[in-house]
């Protein structure tokens, strides 16, 4: 099913993401339609039309559907059941089996094993007793998890002694809800993998990136990476798997865990990813139009990386250390760098509110390069550790 420009993308979600694939696809001539609830969401700034409703307001749904051609969505907390709704008109890729899979850790963790990928050693849990027991098999430390509903660190907290079960329970939430209980790992290096397929089965994967996270979320993502060859081989090898055997339209980043030369599936999203803003500047094609043509059924384009690069995520906190007034001009000066702003007018702490991506000869010069742009743009004076980076 080939769907050529000048016809309709409904993304479901308003966010930087969905604001990243109405930009690639209108840039192709496509016209956008967003269903979101947020009236000035940063996906309907740029979008030809806005669908402002909630997911779950089946009216707005249809009506959202109806204009669409084909319908694809930038996160993974939109219910099945809305997917399911919209696709009664309109295809929606990638499918709802995807998305479920991906909307719960234990399901995620299970389809990995299924296919003989490795994870973290886990145990579904939801009392304090539960998590006691399954102690003995991640051993200490562990991290308690909420099975469905959390991301860039949230739900979830760690668990360094069985006399820490009760509280890591409590601070999760309700009593019997679905959690998961998974061992510490101490990795060498966190990766992630993005990975595009099409509607006849065709995958195209980007280079693989090294992530580097602050306070549980994505600070610096860095290409290329330096990897033993069987290890490469094994990530590829791993994205392509999941993608084909989840018949995945579209585009799905998988991260990973590299202990030595072992590889960890950690986990799957079934969209762009934070990861792959680099491929905006530094590939030959980016991940959003890569997605908007997976979903449209016209052929993949190349995943060269033209240069080595990094992406350096600007959250809330950095307005807050900058006074209020981060400083644009010195972040721009620094050779390469290249500035996205995702029209968010809060910026809180903890919210992804931008990214700046350098690109240089090497790895390490763009690495050096994304954070001192970083810190110009905050204010912040040069660190040690996550600040620093790898």
């Amino acid at each position: 099913m080939r769907i050529d420009p000048g016809a309709w993308i409904g993304i479901l979600g308003g966010g930087q993401l969905g604001r990243m694939m109405v930009l690639a696809a209108k840039r192709m001539g496509y016209r956008t339609v967003v269903l979101d609830p947020a009236a000035d969401c940063p996906a309907a700034q740029v979008s030809d039309q806005h669908v402002a409703a909630r997911f779950d307001e089946s009216s707005a749904v249809q009506d959202f559907a109806q204009r669409a051609d084909v319908v694809t969505y930038e996160f993974e907390n939109i219910a099945v059941a809305t997917v399911n709704q919209a696709r009664q008109f309109t295809p929606v890729f990638p499918n709802a089996r995807l998305l479920d899979v991906s909307q719960n850790r234990l399901r995620e963790k299970g389809a990995c094993r299924e296919l003989g990928l490795a994870t973290a050693r886990y145990q579904a849990v939801s009392t304090a007793e539960e998590v006691r027991r399954g102690l003995t098999m991640t051993g200490t430390p562990a991290v308690l998890k909420t099975a469905e509903g959390g991301y860039d660190g949230k739900g979830q907290v760690v668990v360094r002694s069985e006399h820490d079960a009760d509280a890591a329970v409590a601070a999760l939430g309700r009593p019997g809800r679905s959690l998961i209980l998974e061992e510490w790992i101490h990795f060498d290096r966190e990766v992630s993998a993005i990975v595009a397929r099409g509607q006849g089965g065709e995958t195209m994967a980007f280079p693989i990136g090294e992530n580097v996270h602050r306070n549980g979320i994505l600070h610096t993502t860095t290409v290329p990476v330096q990897l033993p060859a069987q290890v490469a081989a094994a990530i590829i090898g791993a994205v392509e798997q999941l993608a084909g055997t989840l018949d995945l339209v579209g585009v799905m980043a998988v991260e990973f865990f590299i202990v030595g030369e072992r590889v960890l599936v950690n986990e799957i999203a079934p969209r762009p990813h934070n990861s792959g803003h680099y491929t905006i500047e530094a590939c030959s094609t980016s991940q959003f139009e890569q997605h908007i043509r997976a979903i449209c059924g016209l052929p993949l384009g190349s995943v060269d990386l033209l240069a080595p690069a990094a992406m350096v995520n600007l959250m809330g906190d950095d307005w807050q250390s900058a006074g209020g007034t981060p400083n644009y001009a010195q972040a721009l000066a620094v050779p390469g760098s290249h500035l996205h702003i995702y029209g968010k007018d809060d910026p809180r702490t903890g919210r992804k509110m931008g990214h700046i991506t350098v690109l240089a000869k090497t790895r390490e010069l763009a690495h050096e390069r994304a954070l001192t742009a970083w810190q110009a743009f905050s204010g912040r004076k040069p660190g040690k550790g996550a600040d620093a980076g790898f």
